[in-house]
């Protein structure tokens, strides 16, 4: 039976293109691991990969549906979970490759089919903390449920109350409701590579591809999505409220007379796609399962013919 590879990392790492060599030379299909690609009208603002690339290797979990609908982690958690236990199955080779954390998360560890929302039973929650002090809340934590307030600052409202919210509403802790996610690791042969660059270099391909967004076309393709009604999820797309306020403006300079600048759009989307670069590497860095390659210097060809040859000596082995 042929692995699963996953390829990881921070945006603008290349991993798109090593994934595309890579599954060429394995004759395997992509799995996407990107929050963004899923939506099917960006194609500039997310970077999607090239028509060809598409076309050549089965990619999946790309174009899946509109901007105006919803799509949640527990949604791609089955459909992506059940479509590489298939390739396995099959004896196809899946390569996995995003930069989504929480997606990567899900594909390996699992995750419990959360309980519905009850907006009172927050809002109660919410209140008591206000009232008397998030400690009284922290406590009633400890007493119900005191694994996961081990692990919980007690300044941490937000999953103080998610924790609390859980158990009132299951009957169960939240700590034992984790323990029903049920992922790929340790039930199927997985090797996991992540791609990483001088954080100097890393900035400067950023830059890049943002200037690149711009004279292909981002502030037309930006235009377009906002006469729909955006999904919450697809409004976090680094790209669309930026060039948002710059619209907002050129509209009302012509009542003041101002020209706003392009280069202020461009300028907000490289520093927040920096952001988020930095809060990948901080999530990745912490998975010690990750074989780190530092692709610094190596043109695609090279970075997947070293994941390659990592493969074929580590046929065989267990995780």
């Amino acid at each position: 039976m042929s692995k699963i590879i996953f390829i990881v990392g921070p945006t603008a790492t290349g991993k798109s293109d090593v994934a595309y060599l890579l599954a060429k030379r394995l004759k395997a299909e992509i799995i996407s691991c990107d929050s963004m690609l899923v939506y099917k009208e960006p194609k500039i603002i997310t970077a999607k990969p090239a028509k060809k690339m598409l076309s050549d290797i089965p990619h999946h979990f790309i174009n899946l549906i509109s901007v105006t609908e919803k799509y949640s982690v527990y949604d791609y958690y089955q459909k992506a979970t059940k479509k590489i236990k298939e390739l396995y199955n099959q004896n196809i080779p899946a390569v996995v490759c995003g930069g989504t954390g929480l997606y990567f998360k899900v594909l390996l560890d699992g995750i419990f089919l959360q309980s519905k929302k009850d907006d009172s039973l927050r809002k109660k929650l919410y209140q008591q903390a206000k009232e008397g002090g998030l400690g009284v809340l922290y406590k009633k934590l400890s007493r119900v449920d005191p694994k996961t307030s081990e692990k919980i600052s007690e300044n941490d409202q937000k999953r103080i109350i998610r924790a609390l919210e859980v158990y009132y509403l299951t009957g169960k802790p939240i700590s034992s409701k984790k323990k029903e996610a049920k992922g790929l690791w340790g039930k199927t042969p997985i090797k996991v590579f992540g791609l990483k660059l001088d954080r100097g270099k890393l900035y400067e391909r950023i830059e890049q591809r943002v200037d690149d967004m711009f004279s292909q076309g981002a502030i037309d393709e930006v235009k377009g999505l906002l006469d729909k009604k955006l999904s919450l999820t697809a409004e976090k797309i680094i790209g669309i409220n930026e060039i948002k306020d710059y619209l907002k403006n050129k509209g009302d300079s012509l009542h003041t007379g101002t020209v706003p600048l392009v280069g202020e759009a461009k300028e907000k989307i490289k520093q927040n796609t920096r952001r988020f670069a930095k809060r990948q590497i901080t999530w990745f860095k912490k998975d010690p399962r990750i074989e780190w390659i530092d692709a610094e210097g190596m043109a695609a060809e090279e970075v997947a013919n070293m994941i390659r040859c990592k493969m074929q000596g580590a046929k065989g082995d267990k995780q």
